[in-house]
């Protein structure tokens, strides 16, 4: 019996050495996989992390050392420190420009969230068997450039032969024409116009994909139960957007904090600097339109470096929308 005791042991102990050496292969293997595919992974990354290193890194570490200089665009640039930032604060004009640009994000965040949610809400409920043909309809100032649509939008805003104008002396308001891009008061609604007007599509189409991914159920349990369409809205639409709609608020902030080519191109940042964002304002500083013939490359750069800020703040606000989103 002794025998067979000891070689039974003996084979336990045998396989449980062979299963041991199984795992640690088994172990290894994957390692090497994994390992394998990180390589993978990163070589086919690499292309794509060096051109962004070479045209977008490098330009913005350029423009922050550049920040702290001043520099016309020839010669030597002269280190100042921060002079370029002490001096934007008692800018009178770079003060006005900072207000307009928050006024502006802000009215379009608001703006370009809470109207293609409701757009997309209808497009989707309401109007539905015409679904394909509002969609389109709407989303084709999306694929006309903001510089196009500056251009178009001040012919109808001419104070003399304009559109609008023309429209509201034909329906008897003509009280109510005015020079709508010369008037300080009205010349930042009316960009404000344009530019939903513009973006509209885009963010309605935004919602309207992420309407499809709600439970269909959930609208089902609520009908049973009663619930009205405005009562769906507000208690399962809107809680089944949340991350979709923190996606478009950063959106709308970036864009807003980043804007330039619709002002520039229908204002100029004009009248009195009435409509002058950071984007003009650094524009005409850094090609000299503000100073004669001499760029301030340095302190033009100091604006950007501002704006890229702005938009950083806005994609932390995302992140952090999007983390309460999900919990």
């Amino acid at each position: 019996m002794v025998p067979n005791i000891t070689l039974t042991t003996g084979s336990r102990v045998d396989r449980v050495r062979l299963a041991r050496q199984e795992r640690r292969r088994a172990r290894s293997s994957h390692r090497r996989l994994h390992y394998s595919e990180w390589v993978a992974g990163y070589t086919f990354l690499l292309p794509t992390v060096v051109l962004f290193a070479l045209f977008v890194g490098g330009p913005i570490l350029f423009a922050i050392g550049l920040s702290f200089t001043n520099w016309g665009g020839f010669g030597a640039a002269t280190f100042t420190g921060s002079a370029n930032y002490a001096r934007m604060l008692h800018d009178p004009v770079a003060q006005r420009a900072f207000v307009v640009t928050i006024l502006y994000a802000v009215a379009m965040t608001v703006l370009q969230t809470v109207i293609p949610l409701v757009v997309a809400v209808l497009v989707d409920f309401v109007w539905n068997g015409l679904s394909v043909v509002v969609r389109t309809i709407l989303f084709i100032p999306a694929i006309v450039s903001f510089v196009v649509s500056g251009v178009l939008w001040n012919l109808i805003y001419d104070p003399n032969m304009g559109t609008l104008n023309q429209m509201l002396k034909a329906i008897g308001l003509g009280q109510l024409a005015q020079p709508w891009l010369s008037n300080p008061a009205t010349v930042l609604p009316s960009i404000l116009v344009v530019s939903l007007w513009g973006a509209l599509g885009l963010n309605m189409l935004i919602f309207f994909a992420g309407i499809q991914g709600v439970d269909p159920t959930l609208y089902e349990a609520a009908q049973v139960d009663g619930a009205s369409r405005v009562q769906q809205f507000f208690y399962i639409t809107i809680p089944g957007l949340r991350v979709i709609t923190a996606i478009v608020v950063a959106l709308n902030l970036m864009n807003g904090f980043k804007v330039f080519d619709i002002i520039y191109v229908m204002t100029g940042g004009g009248p009195s600097h009435a409509s002058d964002v950071f984007g003009t304002y650094l524009y005409t500083l850094a090609f000299g339109s503000t100073s004669g013939s001499i760029p301030q490359l340095g302190y033009a750069s100091a604006f950007s470096v501002v704006v890229m800020v702005l938009c950083g703040f806005a994609v932390l606000f995302q992140v952090g929308l999007a983390r309460r989103a999900n919990r």
